[in-house]
């Protein structure tokens, strides 16, 4: 079996290089910045709209964790309710890793 000629060989890497080249300039960008200008378009990420809508799901997944919380810690101190503004008794356990601010503006 004889290799392949680098006169045909070399060509074909320029050429799935140029495509390869071509195909990143418009590839869709995902949540990343935009493309240049004829590509280009707002992921729809970052739409004032849906920051909003972002943002209001988490403020409602924190209320939900802190629910679920002041219930199970009523739960375990026998009451049924915990008393309007006042904290369980038992201490909530510690957070493992960094604690997210739900209301910061999202880059």
């Amino acid at each position: 079996m004889r290799p392949m000629p680098d006169r045909i060989l070399l060509p074909l890497f320029a050429l799935t290089a140029a495509a390869m080249i071509a195909l990143a300039a418009i590839w869709p960008q995902g949540l990343g910045d935009r493309s240049p200008r004829p590509f280009g378009h707002m992921p729809v990420q970052r739409t004032p709209e849906m920051r909003a809508a972002m943002q209001r799901e988490t403020a409602a997944a924190v209320a939900q964790q802190q629910r679920d919380k002041e219930a199970a810690a009523a739960a375990e101190t026998g009451s049924s309710q915990p008393a309007p503004g006042k904290s369980p008794a038992a201490k909530p356990p510690k957070q493992k890793g960094p604690v997210i601010d739900p209301t910061a503006q999202l880059p």
